[in-house]
């Protein structure tokens, strides 16, 4: 089959590789249907080292289940499947705590002898844990928002959810990438009235006004904080989700958040330390956040995906194919796309 594999930065490609098989009873093979480029896979794309060995690459995917192992009870062959950002047993402790992503059995895609989620075909560990049966669609639309919920409109709510937005809240989104973005429509989904998105590219916050942002900041640093300040009486906002994974970033967050409030951060931490000193500590604000347990959150959103409610998929504005892959991250590097998709 073929793989995206990334051999340093800006070097990705598309070759052949074996094609997956059943290792062990749990595992399920998928033939890939949709798939994308994350934010979080940028972050290697601009400074992974360079090597003579490619690695796999690739963690969104939905697909059609083409083979089960002899331990499987809930996935079938056949089946149309959302695969989360990781795989899990989804019975281990932890994530009967709704913390799959810290699965005692658990993994990521692209390591340890495991497929990356943008080539033909991936191999599942712990599939019946890991994957989620939905209806059978030939929606391009509709597929596109049932992409969503293998990490990034998973993560927005995870972002929203641990900062307790709801119908009494106050939310300030920094970042107006596809999780901002997700952010913003999951902050609406739960209720907030008011939503200050912190963007400066006006086709994103464009799109986040219609998910649901009351207004745009596209000041940065102290500007921006200040301009949040004004546009709250001075006092800040109940929740400040943080989807950029930047300190600066950060710094913003911790300027624009009210006394008592709560930052969560979603963003992949590019960055050692923070601002956790005597100025969060005196104004009793919460840090909550961390990598989003999308598999805990899937069958609770996909209702409402499903019936139209919601439209994460809006994030997608470049379709390609297979082929295109290297073309996808150029182009989400430049600020040209923001979320590619990849159709197969």
């Amino acid at each position: 089959m073929r793989a995206t594999l990334i051999y340093g930065a800006g070097d990705v490609r598309i070759e052949e590789v074996p094609d997956p098989r059943i290792e062990h009873p749990t595992d399920a093979v998928v033939r890939v249907v949709r798939s994308c480029v994350c934010g979080s896979d940028l972050w290697p794309y601009a400074s992974r080292p360079a090597s003579e060995h490619g690695d796999r690459i690739g963690h969104e995917f939905l697909g059609v289940v083409e083979q089960a192992g002899s331990d499987l009870s809930r996935v079938r062959t056949g089946d149309l499947v959302i695969a989360p950002f990781v795989y899990s047993d989804n019975t281990c402790q932890f994530c009967q705590e709704g913390l799959q992503t810290s699965c005692e059995h658990g993994g990521t895609w692209g390591a340890d002898g495991v497929d990356g989620g943008q080539g033909e075909l991936v191999r599942v560990p712990q599939a019946d844990g890991t994957l989620v049966t939905i209806p059978s669609t030939q929606d391009s639309s509709l597929l596109a928002s049932l992409l969503t919920l293998s990490d990034v409109f998973c993560t927005g709510h995870h972002a929203a959810t641990t900062a307790g937005v709801n119908e009494r809240t106050t939310v300030t989104v920094v970042g107006d990438g596809a999780v901002g973005l997700s952010a913003v429509l999951a902050a609406k989904r739960l209720g907030a009235e008011r939503i200050i998105l912190m963007g400066r590219h006006p086709d994103r916050t464009d799109l986040g006004i219609e998910f649901g942002a009351t207004d745009i900041v596209a000041e940065r640093g102290d500007e921006g904080i200040e301009k949040v300040r004004e546009l709250t009486s001075g006092a800040g906002t109940h929740a400040v989700l943080e989807c950029v994974g930047t300190k600066p970033a950060l710094d913003t967050c911790v300027g624009v958040v009210r006394a008592g409030g709560t930052i969560s951060r979603v963003g992949a931490p590019q960055y050692s330390e923070g601002p956790l000193g005597r100025p969060v500590f005196m104004r009793n604000i919460a840090i909550t956040g961390g990598v989003a347990p999308a598999r805990n959150y899937i069958e609770e959103l996909l209702p409402d995906v499903l019936d139209g409610t919601i439209q994460p998929g809006r994030v997608f504005d470049r379709t390609i194919d297979l082929d295109g892959v290297p073309d996808g991250y150029q182009a989400m590097a430049d600020r040209k796309a923001l979320k590619v998709l990849v159709a197969f």
